[in-house]
């Protein structure tokens, strides 16, 4: 259960990875634009200050599993289980502010915050037993 816990964070650092690249490289794009609902390039122009900083947040999240990770792996359980909590968990409470403030947004809540939970349910799973 402790792997699948690190897989399911891994993957959810990646995700976040993903937006990262949406939010902080790409947020003019088409694409981008298409996946957080901007109709036009110039709205996307406004904000773009403030989505290029959320990426990094998105960004740091996925780092700390990252790093957690490698601790853990390399034996440093504790420190590697700590940094994987606090990532993944990060990950789910900003999924569950989006969810709360806006509904209409619970798709992309889900895809945030899902993967992350999981994570963190099958690690704590997976050190308690």
């Amino acid at each position: 259960m402790t792997i699948a816990g690190l897989v399911l964070a891994g993957l959810a650092g990646l995700v976040h990875v993903y937006i990262f690249y949406l939010e902080s490289i790409a947020w003019t794009s088409a694409r981008a634009r298409a996946v957080f609902g901007i109709a036009s390039r110039a709205d996307a122009e406004t904000t773009k200050a403030l989505a290029f900083n959320q990426g990094f947040y998105n960004l740091f999240l996925a780092i700390a599993i990252a790093a957690g990770i490698v601790f853990f792996a390399s034996g440093a359980v504790t420190v590697g289980a700590t940094l994987v909590f606090v990532g993944a968990g990060s990950m789910v409470a900003a999924g569950l502010v989006l969810l709360l403030s806006d509904p209409s947004k619970a798709g992309a809540a889900l895809k945030q915050l899902v993967l992350p939970l999981l994570g963190v349910v099958a690690l704590a799973i997976g050190l308690a037993f």
